[in-house]
């Protein structure tokens, strides 16, 4: 039972590669038949993706200097941001805290802690009042230490405060007066 058609001759099977440059192959031609070049003009993907990386520069390799492009380090990337976004205040202040033990030195660190910086007015709290006295004595050279790590204007000023004294008001009626005589700071 023939019909009159003669048979298709059997096509080979494609894999991997076979495929792919068949298919490079076919766009190819379509390129031709629409009159434009492959590779070449702005409508290549390659070339429209590749423009934004040459802004203001030579065309070809970046070379083995630095380039903008190159792995940059994270501590300078989160710098650059922070800069550019108005953060750097508070980073300093972060900075003063989070490192208080690298900037002020472990000896005073281990005997008293910053707890609050308002208005460029660093409050830190000493362990005992002899601590608090000792502190007050170095305030100038915590004051540059500060400044050396975190940069001027960040901290003006120092308060120093011994421990906190215990409250000797008990119940609703108390009497005026200084109360007990101790030295609680």
């Amino acid at each position: 039972m023939t019909t009159g058609a003669e048979p298709e001759p059997e096509q080979p099977v494609l894999k991997g590669v076979d495929i792919a440059r068949r298919a490079l192959e076919e766009a190819r031609a379509a390129a031709r038949a629409s009159g434009k070049a492959v590779g070449q003009g702005k409508s290549s993907p390659r070339n429209a993706n590749m423009s934004r990386y040459r802004t203001g520069r030579k065309r070809g390799w970046s070379g083995s200097g630095p380039d903008d492009r190159d792995p940059q380090a994270f501590g300078a990337l989160a710098g650059s941001i922070s800069r550019s976004r108005g953060w750097t205040p508070k980073v300093a202040e972060g900075t003063v805290f989070g490192r208080w033990a690298q900037v002020v030195g472990e000896d005073i660190a281990s005997h008293a802690e910053p707890s609050v910086l308002k208005d460029k007015v660093l409050h830190v709290a000493a362990e005992s009042t002899a601590w608090a006295t000792q502190l007050r004595l170095m305030q100038a050279q915590i004051l540059a230490k500060i400044n050396a790590a975190v940069g001027q204007g960040v901290v003006t000023s120092l308060r120093i405060t011994g421990p906190a004294a215990p409250s000797w008001r008990k119940g609703e009626r108390h009497v005026k007066g200084r109360g007990p005589r101790d030295t609680y700071g």
